[in-house]
């Protein structure tokens, strides 16, 4: 589909002659298409060549990093009859659970920039290997602690190692896709956290069987061997992730800290990587952005609405993640940890779901983000209402099919928003831009995430004890989702009014043979046009 797609792109781009002599230019013009049919099914070989590369070891450290990040969630209802779930083995309270979750996406704001930064500069593969090597080695950490003094710590530093990930890896597609088509792929492995909320929920009733073995609780037995196991993935993603392309014909250098790091593979080499520069020239005539790009980038006003449109559903969905056993548990307190485990699974199974179905359609229709992101928001505010309001008793399982509402809703918002902002701000600021902007988006967005994790459900006590338990934290949750639709549709309307045009500062550097953002590659040309309904598998003949 996604070759046919861009076939017809192509052909927008072929001259028909007019006037006499008509069946002749037919001839040729039959012969370029011809032409341009070969070129295009070679791209679509190139970039499928680069997602087996690429998407399956995103898909496993981000899978292995949602784990460790959220098992806390988790951990909180784990052998809870048995007196070994996180609380009563640190002794916390209710606040202080709330205060350690929420002490992770302090740091988690405050570092995503910097790090992004850092990425930009040096080597993005390396940088990425050290994000889960930390990660894997704090999270083993976490097996051990025995205080509240020891969580709050290790979230802390949870929070400092992570930081720049995901946005990380959102700026790391740029550097080999064009933004347009980073959606999709953005969402295919975004699935890792759906899946990894999923099996840990399923795996946490195995832990919950080795309770006591060794000396170590359930959820010490979970912390380590994640641990373990993203240490070991992130050291090879040393040699598993490429480095950034280089033009067909260029070296790297080896000097300097560089002779210390195993040199990766390639991306792509010969043929391939001649059809990759011409089609995605401009990733590789960057310049080294200095603090006066930054502060454009960061003055730019488009910046705000979409980490406005991120707070509302990054919020919710963090917020669902580590308190869904607890909400299922609200809907029947008579259920046992291992159950209230597996009924967690199915939520990010429907989120799952969703990704895969829509992601790929908002990329087809990529002139349309606010409406794919829009729908799918309004189905988390219905979900949140049934999970409230929906009748108790012997009709309170209405409240968990309400959850699962939520779920389906909450698959493609993250990566729509995302990949919105590779669109605009890698053709407005270059590659500075989709760094700085994908790290504002996602550290203060996550400021939603402190709300939902400190300010709502256990760190609310009394919200518990109404007749319709945490409706107060839930409709706290629809508030902010309220926002998140309002400002997706603010920034459509003032993208009509103002447009997207290259910032001055980026504009200035077209005079030059470095100039960044300014080449009209290929993939530039095809991102310009609209995609229409025309292409659909269904209405073909």
């Amino acid at each position: 589909m996604a070759g046919d797609d861009l076939r017809e792109e192509r052909a927008h781009d072929i001259s028909i002659p007019a006037g006499p002599g008509l069946k002749q230019n037919e001839f040729h013009e039959d012969r370029e298409v011809g032409q341009e049919e070969i070129d295009v099914a070679r791209i679509e070989r190139v970039y499928k060549k680069l997602d087996r590369r690429i998407l399956p070891a995103f898909w496993v450290l981000y899978f292995l990093c949602s784990a460790i990040r959220s098992n806390v969630g988790l951990a909180q209802t784990m052998n809870l009859k048995e007196g070994h779930d996180l609380a009563s083995e640190l002794n916390l309270k209710p606040k202080q659970v709330s205060t350690g979750l929420a002490l992770f996406y302090v740091c988690y704001v405050v570092f995503d920039l910097p790090s992004n930064l850092i990425m930009s500069r040096l080597s993005p593969h390396v940088w990425m290997s050290r994000i889960v090597t930390g990660v894997g080695i704090i999270g083993a950490c976490m097996a051990a602690m025995k205080a509240a003094w020891s969580f709050y710590l290790l979230r802390l530093l949870l929070g400092v190692v992570i930081a720049g990930m995901w946005p990380g890896m959102s700026y790391y597609l740029t550097l080999f896709y064009p933004p347009s088509r980073t959606g999709k792929r953005i969402g295919r492995y975004f699935t890792a956290a759906q899946v990894s909320a999923a099996v840990v929920g399923l795996v946490s009733a195995g832990f919950q069987k080795m309770d006591g073995k060794g000396g170590l609780v359930g959820f010490q037995w979970m912390f380590l061997l994640y641990g373990l196991v993203g240490v070991i993935v992130g050291i090879s993603l040393l040699w598993w992730l490429p480095d950034r392309p280089l033009p067909p014909g260029e070296t790297r250098s080896r000097s300097g800290w560089r002779k210390f790091i195993p040199e990766s593979k390639p991306a792509l080499t010969g043929e391939d990587a001649r059809i990759h520069y011409e089609d995605l020239t401009r990733v590789y005539h960057r310049r080294q952005w200095t603090w006066k790009d930054l502060l454009h980038v960061l003055a730019d006003w488009r910046i705000w609405p979409l980490t406005m449109m991120y707070f509302g559903v990054v919020g919710v969905g963090i917020g669902t993640q580590n308190y869904g056993t607890v909400i299922i548990r609200a809907i029947n307190p008579e259920l046992t940890s291992i159950q209230l485990s597996l009924l967690f699974a199915p939520i990010w199974v429907m989120d799952l779901i969703a990704i895969l179905i829509v992601t790929p359609f908002s990329d087809r229709f990529h002139h349309h983000r606010a409406l794919f992101f829009s729908i799918p928001v309004l189905l988390q505010i219905t979900g949140l209402l049934i999970t409230t309001f929906a009748g108790n008793g012997s009709s309170s399982w209405a409240r968990y099919g309400g959850l699962l509402i939520v779920g389906f809703g909450l698959g493609p918002t993250v990566p729509i928003t995302m990949t919105w902002t590779n669109e605009i701000f890698q053709p407005r600021h270059g590659e500075v831009g989709v760094a700085a902007a994908s790290a504002v988006v996602s550290g203060l967005g996550n400021l939603g995430s402190i709300l939902t994790t400190y300010a709502l459900y256990t760190g609310w006590p009394e919200d518990a004890k109404s007749a319709h338990p945490y409706r107060k934290s839930n409709l706290v949750m629809i508030g902010i989702l309220c926002g998140s639709i309002l400002s997706a549709g603010a920034m459509t309307v003032l993208l009509k009014f103002f447009g997207n045009p290259q910032a001055k500062k980026i504009s200035s550097a077209s005079s030059t043979s470095e100039g960044e953002g300014v080449m009209i590659d290929g993939a530039a040309r095809r991102e310009v046009q609209q995609r229409g309904l025309g292409r659909l598998w269904f209405s073909r003949r």
